[in-house]
């Protein structure tokens, strides 16, 4: 229950945000065109192209999580780093953490 500032948001970025942050919950995950669908962009692969793009430009990270989109194939990226993307993922229950026996 944070109040969050959108304003460095506009336009379908500021949907897809918004969607992400109302729809997807701690522990929870959404495939990029998943995410396009909830937020009505249009044409999947192109709208799961620029819900990408969207994450990558998330002016509010971990808050609005980002981290939370996932590949229809696998993680997908993140703009902190694929270590820190599973990390976050694990915390939140979603993946489990590798053993080291190093």
């Amino acid at each position: 229950d944070v109040p969050l500032d959108w304003s460095l948001t506009r336009g379908s970025q500021r949907r897809v945000l918004a969607t992400l942050f109302a729809s997807v919950g701690y522990g929870e995950t959404v495939t990029y065109g998943e995410l396009a669908a909830r937020s009505e962009l249009g044409s999947a692969y192109t709208a799961a192209r620029g819900v990408g793009a969207i994450m990558g430009s998330n002016p509010l990270p971990v808050v609005v999580p980002c981290h939370r989109v996932m590949a229809a194939d696998g993680l997908g990226g993140f703009g902190g780093g694929r270590a820190t993307k599973e990390w976050l993922l694990a915390h939140e229950g979603v993946l489990t953490t590798a053993l080291d026996f190093g």
